[in-house]
């Protein structure tokens, strides 16, 4: 059988085929869509479209994506995937993919068929979509042959907000101090906008002030130009069966004369995703970040989305942990808790794999002394 296609004998994967990597238009998320695989070719990742066939499940597209981890190795990617048939995220009482155990059997599977198809890979990561519901219902780790990576691509833990319902619905399951705060940047005379994109630099500025605050790494300004650039590429297209096309927009909340936060939305199909987020260290009393995010859920409700994902929160409530702010930022809009199993490792070539791990393990520890 040649790598145009292959028939498998797999208990869950029965075929899998290389693609036009258009197909993935066709995917759920916006992670594993061909919009999401064309703009991370333009930052050094090759994009290569799958069609799996999942038995009587039928077929679904996949996105993965490889980069290169030196001259001759390199490693395979798939954000939130593969999207498995009769799946909705949330674990499932019944069906064919219904628990931890054929979940990852259909992941080994799938690991093994790509195989072929990347050759230099020292190994496969996957960052599986489904979730589980509420605060502590986390799901069950992989077992081995997969090991946890050294670090979350995609934030396995989010709040999702409800936008199937009335407004004032929505703001009514906020918790009160989140409801407080929007109505209080609307009390103090916060303007809230939605932007071109020819005031990225506004947001910019912002997010790099916001990194230096919380000691994050935040890409250069081209990459953020790319998203917006080839989002309206995706709109003005005309082409047939494209799928949900993305629409990425930029809001700016402003207050005499200074702006104060700003955000960056995606809107594809029913779901809105905040996908970036950056505040000043002025009048932060203001809460432009609380006005923002209800505008932002405001004008996706209005673009007919049925869910707000907030896209990213630390897995508990604990004061101790770096990011607790954020936690109680995105969590005081109400909506559900979910967690996912994070990012795991299929390797390919064990000896390189365990060298590339040694590596980032150096990294990681270079990084944290810098901050210090």
């Amino acid at each position: 059988m040649s790598l145009r296609e292959q028939a498998l004998p797999g208990r869950y994967l029965k075929s899998l085929s290389p693609a036009e990597l258009a197909v993935c238009d066709g995917a759920g998320s916006f992670l594993q869509s061909a919009f999401w695989g064309t703009f991370k070719a333009r930052f050094g990742w090759q994009a290569r479209g799958f069609l799996a066939g999942w038995g009587a499940g039928g077929v679904r597209p996949l996105l993965v994506l490889c980069r290169p981890l030196g001259p001759v190795l390199s490693f395979a990617y798939v954000p939130w995937g593969p999207e498995l048939p009769n799946e909705q995220g949330v674990f499932m009482e019944q069906g064919l993919f219904h628990n931890t155990v054929s979940r990852q059997g259909a992941l080994a599977e799938l690991a093994g068929a790509l195989r072929p198809f990347f050759r230099d890979a020292a190994f496969i990561r996957f960052d599986p979509p489904w979730y589980t519901q509420g605060a502590e219902a986390f799901p069950p780790p992989l077992e081995k042959p997969f090991t946890r990576a050294a670090a979350d691509v995609q934030p396995p833990d989010s709040v999702l907000v409800d936008l199937d319902r009335p407004a004032a619905a929505v703001l009514e399951s906020m918790k009160p101090k989140g409801r407080y705060n929007v109505r209080l940047a609307a009390k103090k005379g916060v303007t809230l906008r939605r932007a071109e994109d020819a005031e990225l630099p506004v947001f910019y500025g912002l997010f790099q002030e916001t990194a230096r605050r919380d000691g994050i790494s935040i890409h250069s300004l081209a990459y953020y130009q790319t998203l917006f650039s080839l989002s309206r590429e995706y709109q003005g297209a005309s082409v047939q069966g494209m799928g949900a096309r993305p629409d990425v927009r930029l809001y700016i909340a402003r207050e005499g004369g200074e702006d104060l936060a700003a955000i960056i939305m995606l809107i594809r199909g029913r779901q809105a995703v905040y996908l970036y987020g950056a505040s000043s260290d002025h009048k932060r009393n203001l809460m432009a970040p609380y006005g923002l995010q209800w505008k932002a859920m405001e004008e996706a409700q209005a673009a007919g989305c049925r869910e707000y994902d907030l896209f990213g929160i630390p897995p508990r409530d604990d004061s101790n942990h770096p990011m607790a702010g954020l936690y109680r930022f995105k969590t005081n809009f109400g909506g559900t808790i979910i967690h996912r199993c994070g990012s795991w490792d299929y390797p390919y070539r064990p000896v390189m794999k365990r060298l590339f791990d040694a590596a980032w393990g150096i990294r990681k520890q270079l990084r944290s002394a810098k901050k210090r």
